[in-house]
C-alpha cells in the first residue's frame, strides 16, 4: 500500500512526536549555537519550553533517577515550510503547504526509561499519546488534525534496536483522515517507520542529552 507524498512527510513528522521529542533538523551540519541564532522568537520560546522536559528525560535515561513523579510535559514543535521542503526533497517529493505545528501532552514512566538503559534487553511499551497538529496556509487557512500513538521500543544494552509507532484513533478532515488512515494502517502492518524511530531515539539519548548534561547531571 503506497501513501501519498504529503502523507509520507506527515508520517516522518509524526515520528518526531514520539517520547523523546526528537526534532528532525533540516540543516544537521550547523552547530547548535548557529542554528539557535536563526530561530524566530516563537521558535526560541518553543525550544525553551521543551528544555525542562528534555532535562527530565535525560536525567532518567542517564542518572537513572526514578524518584519523584513520572514525567509529564506539554510539548510544542514547529517546522518551517523551507525546512519541510528540504526534508521532503530527500525523499524526492514536494511540500505544497506552509508550516506545521504539533503539540502533545507527553506522559512517560521514569522507571521505563531507567529500564531501557540498565537492562540487557527490554521492550518498553510507552503510554498512549495524542498529538495535535495544524498545517498553516495563508491562502487556505489552517487545517487541524489529531492522531494517537502508543509506541513500543526494544532496547538492548542501552540502545534502541527496534520500534513500532502503533497508530490509533485519527481525527481530521475527510481527505486528510482518509490518507492518514491508509498510511498509518500500512505502517501498523509493515512498520515502515521503525528505522526512523530507532535512529531518533538513539540520537536523543546520546547527542541531545549531551547538550544539557550539566543540568541533568546536577542534583535536582
Amino acid at each position: 500500500m503506497k501513501s501519498t507524498p504529503v502523507l509520507t512527510v506527515l508520517l516522518i513528522l509524526c515520528a518526531a512526536s514520539i517520547p523523546g521529542k526528537m526534532a528532525m533538523s533540516a540543516e544537521p551540519d550547523k552547530s547548535a549555537a548557529a542554528a539557535d541564532a536563526n530561530l524566530t522568537p516563537d521558535e526560541k520560546a518553543e525550544k525553551e519550553s521543551r528544555k525542562a522536559c528534555k532535562i527530565d528525560l535525560c536525567r532518567a535515561f542517564h542518572a537513572h533517577e526514578t524518584a519523584g513523579r513520572d514525567i509529564a510535559c506539554h510539548v510544542v514543535k514547529s517546522w518551517r515550510k523551507e525546512q519541510l521542503i528540504k526534508l521532503v526533497g530527500k525523499l524526492k517529493v514536494s511540500w505544497p503547504y506552509d508550516g506545521v505545528r504539533c503539540t502533545t501532552d507527553l506522559s512517560v514512566k521514569r522507571a521505563d526509561l531507567v529500564r531501557a538503559m540498565t537492562e540487557k534487553k527490554v521492550e518498553i511499551e510507552f503510554q498512549k499519546n495524542t498529538v495535535a497538529c495544524v498545517i498553516a496556509s495563508d491562502k487556505d487557512g489552517s487545517t487541524h488534525f489529531k492522531f494517537e500513538l502508543t509506541p513500543k521500543v526494544e532496547f538492548e544494552n542501552g540502545k534502541a534496536t527496534r520500534a513500532h509507532a502503533r497508530w490509533g484513533k485519527i481525527e481530521a478532515p475527510v481527505l486528510i483522515k482518509s490518507a492518514l488512515w491508509t498510511a498509518t494502517a500500512a505502517d501498523n502492518t509493515v512498520n515502515l517507520l521503525s528505522g526512523t524511530i530507532v535512529e531518533e531515539v538513539n540520537e536523543f539519548v546520546s547527542k541531545k542529552c549531551d547538550e544539557v548534561k550539566d543540568q541533568w547531571a546536577a542534583t535536582p
